[in-house]
């Protein structure tokens, strides 16, 4: 037996469609779907993959101490690849 989790969007006529590849092969399996929504996830994602509002309601919210960057120290000179 075999778990597989995956995220799937179901489209405007709830059909849902899995597509899930296996090494089996003309066989019959049984198969368990337990499904549940993505409470407080939007639908749709930017063509970059960001939710609507993400920026809004992320940006300036740090409320810990000041960060800082601590010295990286010495760069490491390297050989010309030429």
């Amino acid at each position: 037996m075999r778990n597989v989790t995956t995220r799937i969007h179901v489209g405007h006529d709830g059909v849902l469609k899995l597509e899930i590849p296996t090494e089996m092969r003309e066989t019959d399996l049984d198969v368990v779907i337990i499904y549940q929504p993505i409470a407080g996830m939007p639908a749709q994602a930017d063509a970059h993959g960001w939710t609507p509002g993400f920026f809004e309601r992320t940006a300036g919210r740090w409320q810990g101490e000041s960060l800082s960057r601590e010295s990286q120290g010495e760069y490491e000179q390297r050989d010309d690849l030429r």
